[in-house]
């Protein structure tokens, strides 16, 4: 059946049906070795062979929603040249092969990520202009003052500009440190770390406990689920 390529490209990749495009566009995309830049061309992925910048496009047509556990210190990227663990260590190579990551976290830190072969709800769940709530269980060094706290509520400078307001509670506090927990809907590098930093309390652990309504909840360090039908159906809503 003939399909339109961006469509294709969404289904198969982490691209969005706009990024397909913008590679279309780029002369990135062939079909049987014959590049094909005009938008609105189509393609059958059941006969037809796909090739994105050199590699070819396997298409699944099962749409495919896992939520995953990200250890501390693996890397989230499908390689490494420095050689460090990977989270697609942790699963077999047919999964790592289908699979992109919707959105990322660092090396140092650990949590709920989403995976899956859909293209269009990775683009909805990174791009900036969705501005998808995500919250994070924070340790930080010392304890922090509530005029601190305050000012990450209402916005704080970064060296890439004003961050927007967050949500913060408080948890819990030792004798040299505090735990909150801290919602924010940017996806800026390493932003809650530099938040914290800026106000005199460098993050000690970070843990990414939700994204929108899909929780971690009891998923160990390093394990994965299916999606629920009730997540499914939150993903649904949120790709439209």
């Amino acid at each position: 059946m003939q399909i339109r390529l961006q469509k294709i490209l969404a289904q198969a990749t982490d691209l969005s049906r706009r990024s397909a495009e913008e590679a279309m566009r780029k002369g990135l995309v062939k079909v049987n070795g014959i590049v094909v830049t005009k938008l609105g061309s189509t393609a059958d992925p059941d006969r037809d062979r796909i090739n994105l910048a050199g590699k070819a496009v396997r298409v699944f047509k099962q749409k495919i929603y896992i939520a995953f556990n990200k250890p501390r210190n693996t890397i989230v990227s499908k390689s490494d040249p420095e050689g460090r663990p990977l989270i697609w260590d942790r699963m077999n190579k047919d999964i790592k092969e289908i699979l992109n990551s919707a959105g990322r976290l660092d090396f140092d830190s650990e949590g709920l990520l989403l995976l899956t072969n859909d293209g269009d709800l990775i683009y909805k769940l990174t791009h900036p202009s969705h501005e998808i709530w995500k919250t994070y269980y924070v340790k930080v060094s010392g304890i922090p003052t509530d005029e601190k706290i305050e000012k990450l509520r209402k916005g704080i400078l970064l060296d890439d500009g004003m961050t927007e307001p967050a949500n913060v509670t408080y948890l819990r506090k030792t004798e040299n440190n505090a735990c909150y927990e801290i919602s924010i809907r940017e996806g800026r590098n390493r932003q809650i770390r530099r938040m914290f930093t800026r106000i005199g309390h460098p993050v000690m652990k970070l843990r990414r406990i939700a994204i929108g309504s899909i929780k971690l909840g009891a998923l160990k360090v390093g394990e994965w689920r299916y999606l629920s039908k009730k997540d499914i159906y939150y993903i649904k809503r949120l790709i439209g």
